[in-house]
Order: C-alpha cells, then structure tokens, then sequence
C-alpha cells in the first residue's frame, strides 16, 4: 500500500487547523472582492450605442 506523505511532516493538528482558518479567510477576501466588482459593474452606465441598438430593435419588433 502507497502511504501518503504530507509535505510537511511535523505539521501537527494545531497548524492544519491555522492552515484550514487562512485558507477560509482567503476565500471570504476573494469572495468579498468578487462581489465588489460585480457591484461596480452592474453600476456602470449602458452605453449610448448600445442603447441606440436596444431602441431600433424595439421599433423593429413593434414593426413585426
């Protein structure tokens, strides 16, 4: 049987534990940060040419 060795040896419970802790606070930060940019995106102005496109598809769908 292959035994699995980790990579560090005299990690005891307690440091996994601060490991396990660090990497849920990494991903708390990121997720905190991934909502910030999607909360600027969903905030940032339609642009103008865009909403010319959304206008003359309305009046050609009206047309129909």
């Amino acid at each position: 049987m292959i035994e699995h060795q980790s990579e560090h040896p005299s990690v005891g419970p307690e440091l996994s534990a601060a490991a396990l802790d660090e990497a849920r606070l990494r991903q708390q930060a990121i997720g905190v940060r991934l909502r910030q940019m999607f909360d600027e995106v969903v905030n940032e102005p339609v642009p103008d040419e865009f909403l010319d496109i959304l206008r003359r598809a309305d009046k050609s769908s009206e047309q129909s």
